[in-house]
């Protein structure tokens, strides 16, 4: 193995670490921001829904006051029916106290209606201030637990970060840029062993060629698929010709 990777197999190994804390961090945020949301969404119909009900209280206010000016109608109405002689102005007065007591009916069942909606509102209201109490007291737990993680996430990503700055300073400049560039791209490992002549990170065959190269460790070397650094792990067999050629054409027929 070519030695300056020796130090870039330890920064990625503390680099997988960190790709897995911020993983876990961001799943622990999305938690807290699913809470949240769902917090909001109950505030949001609990202002929704008293704004209804206090529309309804103001239709309603609206009807009554109303319902007191046509009953005023009807009484003033009826006070002029004795002193009416004639026969025409009396039949005209009892057409136009039938059509106000018609009106009075009809405004007393509309209030109606709007008292029974505003009640049925009401109840909303009232399940949706308790699923909002509900929902923010049994969260409390779960949100502190999830804090205390991601606290916990980040001063394991310090440590991290300081043993990494330690490493860089070991590592070959050039060599790791190209692997930060490698890194930046996929997001995974990108120094990897080459096994039975196979990437290990793309598990595709490469030539005898290659596995000569990677063997000898004199330069880096690159697998032609994925373009990962490949390296050559002590210990490792040589893979003879023939077993390639089969295993070439296996992953090709799949």
């Amino acid at each position: 193995m070519l030695n300056a990777l020796k130090v870039i197999l330890e920064i990625q190994e503390l680099d997988m670490k960190m790709l897995r804390l911020m993983r876990l961090k961001k799943e622990r945020t999305d938690e807290l921001e699913h809470i949240e949301s769902l917090r909001q969404e109950l505030k949001s119909q609990k202002e929704n829904k008293a704004k209804e009900i206090e529309q309804f209280q103001k239709d309603i206010e609206f009807q009554e006051n109303h319902l007191v000016e046509i009953k005023d109608k009807l009484k003033k109405l009826e006070a002029r029916q004795g002193s009416i002689k004639k026969v025409e102005e009396f039949n005209a007065l009892t057409q136009e106290m039938s059509s106000t007591e018609r009106e009075r009916v009809a405004t007393e069942h509309k209030t109606s209606d709007l008292i029974d909606k505003k009640n049925a509102e009401e109840e909303i209201l009232n399940k949706i201030t308790e699923s909002l109490a509900s929902s923010e007291s049994s969260s409390q737990a779960i949100e502190a637990e999830i804090k205390t993680t991601i606290e916990k996430i980040n001063e394991e990503g310090r440590t991290i970060k300081s043993q990494r700055d330690q490493m860089v300073k070991k590592a070959d400049p050039e060599i790791f840029k190209v692997y930060m560039r490698l890194l930046s791209n996929k997001k995974d490992r990108v120094v990897v062993p080459l096994e039975n002549r196979v990437c290990s990170g793309c598990h595709i065959a490469l030539t005898a060629q290659h596995e000569n190269l990677v063997r000898k460790g004199e330069r880096l070397v690159f697998c032609e698929h994925c373009f990962r650094i490949l390296f050559w792990q002590e210990g490792a067999p040589l893979e003879t010709g023939a077993p390639l050629k089969k295993r070439r054409r296996k992953l090709a027929a799949g």
